[in-house]
């Protein structure tokens, strides 16, 4: 369709592009013919420049871009025995926990240690004014003296005159009249209220409390403080019943608390205490554990109970094991490269896997001493470059003092 214009009809579009396409190409001409005494040779040596490159991107191979190496965590694959364990919870005690008491009656002179402060055996920790137990002990003494001095009076100018002394028994009576017995009793006990007015920790181990504060006035009986043995740990971990069986006295165990997730404390089953609870249906075992600072009584505690060991088995951690087409592989660190391995996994105990030997060969395609990939692996390809390194610097972490 046309329209009207000045000269004639007005072309369509199709001819309108034509007209524009031949006025740049006239343009381009002229633009040519003007420059071509200057460029001819500076264009034939671009021109060449750009083929010889286009040839040799051509010619490259493919692989010639330098492979990057991704950073990877492994651990060695060992023969150790594979520890096969009861799950369970538990909560930690101390064997000596100690509410110290006053003994005597007297005023607080000076408070000798803090709650949090660790003590030895017989270290002071309270110190009453001595003065009173001094005081007492002297009195106790001069009645004591006393009463000698009037036991001495009664028999010593008779015999004298006879040259005979009592015989026991008149010796004892003698005694017991001139009141000697009960002071010398006396006197034993105002020395003994005197040796309590320093209270001291009768176990090593941790203040947990100071019920009194200096200058006051405490009573006989009343609570002073109290001691904590931090280092006699034990774990009272619950076993449902039909896991009782399994377990035995002197067995492994691992301790693990919500403080240090994954810092586990070993320990031995010390006892299974026959009692089983009805309502529970599960019984006690008491494991006896080493603190190190990690574990503290009354916290509450994951517990592995050793229930059967597997000799001499060849084993890789669990985390290394993962599935490729529904069969389950482990990476294999050789000359920098994550070589996958096929393996067939025996039992776990939920942080080392068995390895079986494999059915066609025979043998456990997988030794002791390789590096297996248990971190970065998930993603990986066979025969993929890699760098070890360790877990902080696979997160990004800083190795600072």
């Amino acid at each position: 369709m046309t329209r009207k214009w000045r000269g004639g009809e007005v072309p369509g579009r199709s001819a309108r592009t034509a007209v524009c396409c031949l006025l740049l190409a006239v343009a381009g001409a002229a633009a040519v013919g003007c420059n071509s005494a200057q460029g001819d040779a500076a264009a034939g040596d671009t021109s060449s420049s750009a083929a010889d490159s286009l040839v040799a991107a051509a010619n490259a191979p493919a692989d010639s871009a330098p492979a990057v190496a991704l950073p990877v965590v492994t651990e060695d694959a060992a023969d150790a025995d594979l520890v096969l364990r009861v799950a369970t919870t538990g909560q930690v005690r101390s064997e000596a926990v100690v509410p110290l008491k006053a003994e005597v009656a007297g005023t607080v002179l000076q408070l000798l240690v803090r709650p949090g402060q660790s003590v030895a055996a017989g270290q002071p920790l309270v110190k009453f004014d001595p003065y009173p137990f001094d005081l007492a002990t002297r009195e106790a003494q001069a009645r004591a003296d006393e009463a000698e001095q009037r036991f001495l009076e009664s028999y010593v100018p008779e015999s004298l005159v006879t040259s005979r002394g009592p015989t026991p028994e008149q010796r004892r009576a003698l005694m017991n009249k001139a009141g000697l017995t009960g002071a010398r009793l006396q006197l034993e006990r105002a020395r003994y209220e005197q040796t309590r007015a320093l209270i001291t920790s009768p176990v090593a181990g941790v203040v947990q409390v100071i019920n009194v504060a200096t200058g006051e006035k405490v009573a006989a009986g009343q609570a002073i403080a109290t001691m904590v043995d931090t280092r006699r740990l034990v774990v009272e971990a619950q076993v449902l019943e039909h896991d009782l069986p399994l377990i035995r006295v002197g067995g492994e165990a691992l301790v693990t608390s919500a403080g240090a997730p994954g810092e586990p404390v070993r320990g031995r089953i010390e006892a299974v205490l026959p009692l089983v609870d009805s309502v529970a249906r599960a019984g006690r075992a008491v494991v006896r554990v080493a603190s190190a600072g990690v574990l503290r009584p009354g916290m509450y505690a994951d517990v592995q109970l050793e229930a059967t060991r597997l000799r001499n088995r060849r084993l890789v951690p669990t985390r290394a094991v993962i599935e490729r087409d529904g069969r389950p592989l482990v990476f294999v660190v050789k000359d920098g490269r994550a070589q996958w391995t096929y393996i067939v996994p025996g039992r776990s105990n939920g942080t080392f896997t068995e390895v079986l030997p494999d059915s066609s060969s025979g043998e456990v395609p997988v030794r002791a001493g390789d590096a297996v990939i248990v971190d970065g692996h998930l993603t990986l390809t066979h025969d993929a470059p890699v760098r070890v390194v360790r877990d902080r610097e696979r997160n990004g972490q800083t190795n600072s003092p």
